[in-house]
């Protein structure tokens, strides 16, 4: 039996709904969902969140990652501060497709504030669906990595 695919959530308060949202989609979809939270409306720095999700995939005990906040900007910043992670903003599937399939992306930030949720799944269902693909987009994911050395 090969075991389920894992994902870590986590978002900031703009997009505790939307987060809540996509969590129970990406579980329909098969995959054992860690939402990080946060669960309380109160205001909250993006920051810890981004990077708390980013430690969970970057040390592997989860397979990808999905952040939210307002713009998807700040949390995307503060999760690709830590080693290996590689995460994108996108606001269409098809850009989401393509930081999986060319990137290597191991994490998709959206902002709560710039789409809404009908988009936002689809957004999720390209990036968990694709696959990277290797070749000369390797050589260019192994230029990135170096850059962190």
């Amino acid at each position: 039996m090969t075991a389920k695919k894992k994902i870590v959530l986590s978002s900031d308060h703009a997009a505790i709904e939307l987060r809540q949202t996509l969590a129970a989609h990406i579980a329909e979809l098969g995959w054992e969902v860690v939402d990080i939270g946060p669960t309380s409306p109160e205001s909250t720095h993006y920051p810890k969140h981004g990077e708390a999700a980013a430690q969970r995939v970057a040390s592997g005990d989860c397979d990808l990652g999905i952040l939210l906040c307002g713009t998807g900007q700040g949390i995307m910043m503060a999760a690709n501060k830590v080693k290996g992670i590689r995460c994108g903003v996108c606001s269409d599937p098809f850009s989401a497709r393509m930081i999986r399939q060319h990137n290597d992306a191991n994490m998709l930030s959206m902002g709560a504030r710039v789409i809404g949720e009908g988009l936002a799944i689809e957004i999720v269902d390209a990036f968990l669906s694709a696959d990277f693909e290797g070749g000369r987009h390797a050589t260019r994911v192994d230029m990135i990595k170096a850059i962190e050395d």
